[in-house]
């Protein structure tokens, strides 16, 4: 395998590229809310966190008889990824301990109802692989097919969009007053990566449809999956963008690059009738996280010109 390949691999099947959208996301999130930037460190946290938790994920799963690039390269570099596990580990540990002793002063600012909304996306997170947690071992919300996807998207939102912004606010004393636009950038955020797992559910199609796992795709197959779900909620979001983006002046310039996005989503759907490879949907259909997150950023630098 030649380096390029290499590390190609490690990147995408590693999660760091996970890593790398959640990151950017957040940056977009903040940008868009007209909120501070948070500090290096803190993405590095996000970073690391999500690394550790898909890869913690997969460490469970690469052991199965299904044979794809991405197990195979799980059996392959055991240790190299129990190392990076760790000092991963390692660096979240260091980086929460720096933010609790930092900014334990602020921590009384926040109120029951924040400290609950905090808990809760991470609470989901767990409970998505419930069916490896004693105490709710076999009410996974993995294992609802249809529900999935909607848990992985909400989730999603509330990570880059809620927690980059509530701490951004928190370390600049500030109270933390979303209104109806950080309403509905969260739930354009998770719809958009809904539509994304719902793609991606489609690389598991034959294994879902073993394991009567009822997918979107295994309920209503593949064309009307994409044809009558995908395309026409991404056609939704798309009017729903535009209609409040003129209704509050946006800049065209910036409404004309965060259409990319919508565009793009649509473009792939199209050719998802065709068989792809795992690094298809881990580069591609995951990538338009980062190309909405580039768009978005983009966008805001141009609004505040």
């Amino acid at each position: 395998m030649k380096p390029a390949e290499r590390f190609f691999h490690h990147f995408f099947f590693g999660n760091y590229f996970y890593g790398c959208c959640v990151v950017a996301l957040a940056i977009e999130a903040n940008l868009q809310q007209d909120y501070p930037l948070n500090r290096p460190v803190f993405y590095l946290l996000l970073f690391a966190v999500t690394v550790l938790y898909y890869t913690h994920a997969y460490l469970n799963e690469y052991h199965q008889p299904n044979i794809n690039p991405r197990n195979h390269w799980y059996r392959q570099y055991q240790q190299w990824i129990y190392y990076s596990q760790w000092i991963l580990t390692v660096i979240a540990a260091f980086i929460s301990i720096y933010f609790f002793i930092e900014w334990k002063d602020h921590f009384f600012q926040v109120t029951i109802w924040q400290w609950l909304m905090l808990a809760f996306f991470p609470l989901m997170g767990i409970w998505y692989y419930g069916d490896r947690i004693p105490l709710v071992k076999g009410s996974s919300l993995r294992s609802r097919g249809w529900i999935k996807p909607f848990v992985i998207g909400f989730i999603w939102a509330g990570i880059v969009t809620i927690y980059p912004a509530f701490f951004a606010v928190l370390e600049n004393e500030q109270p933390y007053r979303p209104e109806i636009f950080h309403l509905l950038l969260f739930i354009k955020n998770g719809m958009f990566i809904t539509m994304l797992c719902i793609l991606f559910d489609i690389k598991d199609y034959a294994a879902d449809h073993n394991q009567e796992l009822k997918t979107f795709v295994v309920r209503y197959g593949l064309r009307k999956t994409l044809f009558l779900i995908i395309i026409p909620l991404t056609l939704a979001g798309l009017g729903v963008f535009l209609i409040y983006g003129f209704t509050h002046s946006f800049p065209l310039l910036r409404m004309a690059i965060n259409t990319i996005p919508f565009i793009m989503l649509i473009i792939v759907t199209y050719h998802m009738h065709r068989r792809k490879s795992i690094l298809y949907y881990l580069a591609i259909i995951d990538g338009m996280m980062l190309l909405k997150a580039l768009c978005g950023i983009a966008g805001s630098f141009i609004s505040n010109r």
